[in-house]
């Protein structure tokens, strides 16, 4: 609608500028804009101090501010008087030459409709917006507006405009512009109403800042730069909504915590008044009301270069009671937290440590989970934000009685012992502050449950020694942990190694139960072996099902049992069992289930069977690293073992392995390495080669005679002259591996025999074990021979006998270390006896036990014995016995 251009009201002749005819409202759009920009040019060149022309152009003035301009359907005359009336009140300044207060209530309304134009930067007019900003701006001229007593009204719809117009597409001067205007209104005036705060505050709210990145910047910092102006009327509103309960007092009631939040990232001093009132919010009865202060606050306190906790320590400590809460969702939040807050505030982990403690035995399964996964979130950002009490709790739980809770300290632990351990990421104090998880991660193996074994396994092979490293890298990685672990840690480990060795048995007798023709005996000898490999997975009564399952298939696809057979063959090298796992996976996936639990189930049992560690290249890299050792190149100083530890570990290693991988052990050099092994002075490093060549010789005597005749030797003089454990282990040798082993044992029979004139008790102990043991491995062949050292030596003269008279110490028992040479000599003789029964016990075996039983009888019932010895003879007998029966 257009308004006709009115007449002066008081008369006076409106005088234009010059060139600039009469504005009329009969004339085009064209030429009032054509005159308009005429007037606007003249009004920007005046000044403040140009009285005359302000008295010339004063019913121009009041003439600009017309209905027929205001109300303008043209958007180009409508710019062009916004921009002459801010010029105006610039050049009348500080009165404005409208005294109307609805009048002036029109203009600003008008001039801030304008505004809107400078939402498109890219239009023609965008520079005479801005100057229109610019202006107001610099003027202030919207501070005219607290004289009208509606003057809300306007700041509200001109905080409204800005906020909706700006964009990622203005410069730097359109924002300060902006924030120059809004923050004068709120700086000079009054106080600001609630809904002049909403226009500010709606753009803090997540929905709206995720709609106008550019406005919530804007709305930002304008709060801060009106902090302390604009603080008590936040201290109001959130005192009416949180306190006194009146949501009706703003539509953003509903929003009062994720103000708050945005509030304290902008400027904590906008809440100091807010934050007491939250404290009384922690207390409320509601548990849903508890559990949105207990979120909102743990952001707050959790927050990076957050001080709260400091400034406000009731708060905190209040805070902190929540852990104790009795609503599981505030407990569960309270943990949650302080993954961040351990993070971004390790001074507070010393605070939080104790109920943390507190929360890692809450009856609650999942408030326990929580728990681990704060310390462990935290420990692998940074291991310095965990204190060993933190550690510990972590280490507690790896026994909780729920499975999940069990799984995730295994897990966090094994995370923190690559990170820190074996990629070393934060140095050797970091290393040694977590030094200990290896130790206990391979102690839970000692666990009953399957699924807490399995998932040691697991971490064993992609945690403590990564399968996926190079051969050489993951050969290191396993000889130095060996050399490192505690006792009852390597025990945990061979058995693991056993365990898996006992199921590739399993099911390499189920694959040759295949090959047999069918027949019932065989239907149930599947069944019995299908039952003792369910038991080694997870959950057996499913897997039973499932083995069930696997069986049939192997049954009908020979394929799938080629593939099974080549992985748990002794010749299946790391590298083939990674493709045959994958085969057999593919083989049995199913596209259209993505959760299989049949296949989950093979795959269990495929990790538990596949060779991912050990394979002869790997032996090959495990005796390389021991050779280094031996000529002292190794890094074992640096890896915190020392050269001897790490080569007994090495030996003890082989050892092990010897007995599940005994195939990956025949090779020459492989072979030379232990054979300087047994040169070496160490007692107990010269006895585990000499068992490792027990276990893996077979072929030595066939494929390597160099091997052979260099080891014979060193077997001999070890049977002869090593210690007892050693020549124990050198006569199995000679016996398990050489097939003229009749000639070997013949060999050094004559020797051994002539040894038990020896002058000294301690010079008859290696040759009576290994007579005993010769007797023992072939009794037909030294029949004659062992009965008479039985009867002339054994019995007559050493158990008969005291044949080094000793003083007595008057004891009724004594510690091994301290007992006599020649006692031990006696015992030897005595286990010499029960090897030589043994020995014949399979062709006679009642006459073998009456001679054992009237011996002992007889040893005891002697009265030339010390008591000590018949002591030690009854003890020796009750062995015996056990070892017979």
């Amino acid at each position: 609608m257009a308004f006709p251009l009115p007449k002066p009201a008081d008369g006076k002749i409106i005088i234009y500028p010059p060139g600039v005819k009469e504005i009329t409202d009969k004339i085009s759009n064209d030429e009032l804009v054509k005159r308009l920009k005429m007037v606007v040019k003249t009004f920007m060149d005046m000044d403040q101090d140009s009285e005359d022309e302000k008295q010339q152009y004063l019913p121009l003035a009041l003439h600009l501010a017309s209905e027929f301009f205001l109300r303008n359907p043209n958007k180009d005359v409508r710019l062009l008087v916004a921009c002459c009336l801010a010029d105006i009140f610039r050049i009348y300044a500080p009165e404005a030459p409208y005294t109307s207060h609805d009048k002036l209530k029109d203009i600003f309304m008008f001039i801030t409709r304008q505004l809107k134009g400078l939402e498109d930067t890219k239009s023609p007019q965008f520079n005479r917006y801005f100057y229109l900003l610019e202006n107001l701006a610099w003027v202030k001229s919207y501070n005219i507006c607290f004289e009208l007593e509606d003057c809300n009204e306007i700041f509200i719809q001109l905080f409204r405009t800005l906020f909706s117009v700006i964009n990622n597409s203005h410069n730097q001067k359109v924002q300060m512009h902006m924030l120059d205007l809004m923050s004068s209104i709120i700086m000079e005036g009054d106080g600001v109403t609630q809904d002049l705060l909403d226009s500010i505050l709606i753009n803090l709210i997540p929905a709206h800042k995720n709609m106008n990145k550019q406005a919530y910047d804007l709305a930002k910092v304008l709060l801060k730069r009106t902090a302390q102006t604009i603080e008590p009327c936040i201290a109001s509103f959130f005192n009416q909504v949180l306190v006194l309960g009146k949501s009706s007092v703003s539509d953003l009631s509903e929003h009062v915590f994720d103000l708050i939040m945005e509030l304290f990232a902008i400027d904590p001093h906008l809440l100091l008044s807010v934050m007491p009132q939250l404290e009384f919010k922690l207390k409320s009865n509601d548990g849903e009301e508890r559990l949105a202060v207990v979120r909102l606050l743990a952001k707050l306190f959790g927050a990076k270069d957050s001080e709260l906790a400091t400034q406000n320590r009731p708060l905190w400590q209040c805070f902190l009671g929540r852990f104790n809460d009795i609503h599981v969702p505030v407990r569960l939040e309270c943990v949650k937290f302080a993954s961040h807050c351990l993070m971004n505030h390790p001074d507070l982990a010393k605070d939080l440590t104790e109920y943390l403690k507190v929360r890692s035995h809450d009856p609650e399964e999942a408030i326990r989970h929580d728990v681990i996964v704060t310390i462990i979130t935290a420990g692998k950002k940074d291991l310095s934000l965990v204190n060993d009490q933190l550690l510990g709790f972590v280490r507690e739980r790896t026994l909780d009685k729920r499975w999940r809770v069990r799984k995730e300290a295994m897990m966090g632990l094994a995370q923190l012992y690559k990170k820190y351990c074996l990629h070393a990421e934060a140095g050797k104090e970091a290393a040694q502050k977590v030094n200990w998880i290896k130790d206990k991660l391979l102690h839970i193996y000692y666990q009953n449950s399957i699924d807490d074994k399995l998932l040691v396994e697991k971490i064993f092979a992609q945690y403590l020694v990564p399968h996926n490293l190079e051969t050489e890298e993951r050969m290191k990685c396993l000889y130095y942990l060996y050399a490192s672990l505690d006792p009852n840690a390597v025990k945990a480990l061979n058995e693991m190694w056993k365990c898996q060795n006992m199921l590739r048995s399993h099911v390499r007798e189920l694959l040759d139960l295949h090959k047999q023709p069918a027949s019932e005996a065989n239907n149930n000898a599947m069944f019995a072996k299908l039952m003792a490999i369910a038991k080694n997975l997870p959950d057996p009564g499913k897997a039973q099902d499932f083995m069930k399952k696997f069986n049939q298939v192997l049954g009908d696809d020979e394929r799938l049992r080629a593939q099974l057979e080549l992985l748990i063959s002794p010749a299946c090298s790391c590298k083939q069992a990674e493709v045959c796992v994958r085969e057999v996976t593919r083989k049995l996936a199913n596209p259209k289930q993505p959760t299989n639990p049949f296949l989950e189930m093979v795959k269990f049992l495929l990790e538990r069977i596949a060779p991912v560690h050990i394979d002869s290249e790997a032996i090959s890299s495990l005796v390389k690293l021991m050779n280094k050792s031996i000529e002292g190149t190794a890094d074992d100083e640096e890896e915190g073992v020392t050269p001897d530890s790490a080569i007994r570990a090495g030996l003890e290693l082989l050892k092990v392995l010897s007995f599940t991988h005994p195939t990956s052990f025949h090779s020459s050099a492989t072979y030379e390495s232990l054979l300087q092994c047994l040169k070496m002075e160490d007692d107990k490093v010269a006895e585990a080669a000499i068992q490792i060549f027990r276990n893996t010789g077979h072929r030595i005597e066939t494929d390597l005679l160099q091997i052979r005749s260099t080891l014979i030797p060193i077997l001999h003089q070890k049977a002869k002259r090593g210690t007892p454990r050693q020549a124990k282990q050198a006569v199995h040798c000679i016996h398990a591996i050489f097939t003229n082993k009749e000639v070997q044992l013949a060999q050094i029979f004559e020797p051994l025999s002539k040894s038990l004139n020896a002058d000294t008790p301690e010079q008859l102990i290696t040759p009576l074990v290994s007579l005993g043991h010769i007797a023992m491995l072939a009794p037909d062949q030294f029949a004659s021979p062992m009965k008479s050292v039985v009867a002339n030596f054994i019995v007559k003269d050493l158990l008969m006998n005291d044949r080094f008279p000793g003083g007595k110490n008057g004891k009724l028992w004594t510690p091994n270390e301290e007992v006599s040479p020649e006692v031990l000599a006696k015992v030897q003789a005595i286990k010499l006896l029960v090897r030589w029964l043994l020995g014949m016990k399979n062709n006679q075996s009642k006459s073998a036990n009456s001679t054992l039983r009237l011996l002992s009888a007889m040893l005891v019932s002697e009265g030339d014995l010390t008591e000590q010895k018949k002591i030690r003879m009854c003890h020796t007998k009750t062995c015996t016995r056990t070892l017979l029966s």
